[in-house]
């Protein structure tokens, strides 16, 4: 196929330094119900109300109605989703924003993969780490329930495995801390290694 990639003029450096701060993936991945997407929420609000930063929330959820809604909860869909938004997300950080991606992405190959499309340092790992039993306590959506009867299959923790990350740049121990000291924790990291610096 002649596919040629198009070099533009405007770089994601130039736009970087429109916004005033690095562009990033913050990759927070977990089980479902861990507070993934409440975590993530919570830091873009933070992020544009004391950083004025330029961000965009990816939440699993939502790219299923639309980007990925052809797809379904096997291994390889699950796989190929990630690896979608992993490719949305490197635009996101082309364009210059601190990207928030908030999925279960529960197999470190596809997370490792997700890194790799970006370059050092654009891709910060969160592990959202909380218990199976404190999840299913929760249970916002009753799916672990519906699993647990058998009436959904593939599902994360019950029928499907989750394979812990190994080396996370962020470990949130979601079950002990409130979802404000995991955003502090994260804006810490963030500042500590000068995302946050206007260039």
């Amino acid at each position: 196929m002649d596919i040629v990639w198009h070099d533009h003029k405007i770089t994601k450096e130039v736009r970087q330094e429109q916004h005033g701060h690095k562009s990033c993936v913050i990759w927070f991945t977990g089980l479902s119900g861990s507070g993934k997407s409440s975590v993530a929420s919570e830091l873009e609000r933070a992020l544009v109300q004391q950083f004025n930063a330029k961000t965009y929330l990816l939440d699993g959820d939502n790219v299923r109605h639309g980007l990925c809604k052809d797809l379904g909860f096997t291994a390889d869909d699950r796989v190929e989703n990630i690896r979608r938004v992993g490719e949305i997300s490197k635009l996101f950080v082309d364009a210059g924003l601190i990207t928030l991606s908030a999925f279960i992405s529960p197999f470190r190959t596809e997370r490792r993969l997700a890194r790799e499309l970006l370059e050092d340092g654009e891709f910060i790992e969160v592990f959202v780490d909380t218990p199976l039993s404190e999840c299913e306590k929760r249970d916002p959506k009753g799916l672990y329930q519906k699993a647990r009867e058998g009436k959904i299959k593939n599902f994360t923790g019950i029928d499907s495995k989750y394979e812990t990350p190994e080396n996370p740049e962020i470990h949130l121990e979601n079950g002990k801390q409130t979802i404000q000291e995991s955003v502090e924790q994260i804006i810490t990291y963030l500042k500590k290694h000068n995302y946050l610096a206007s260039l």
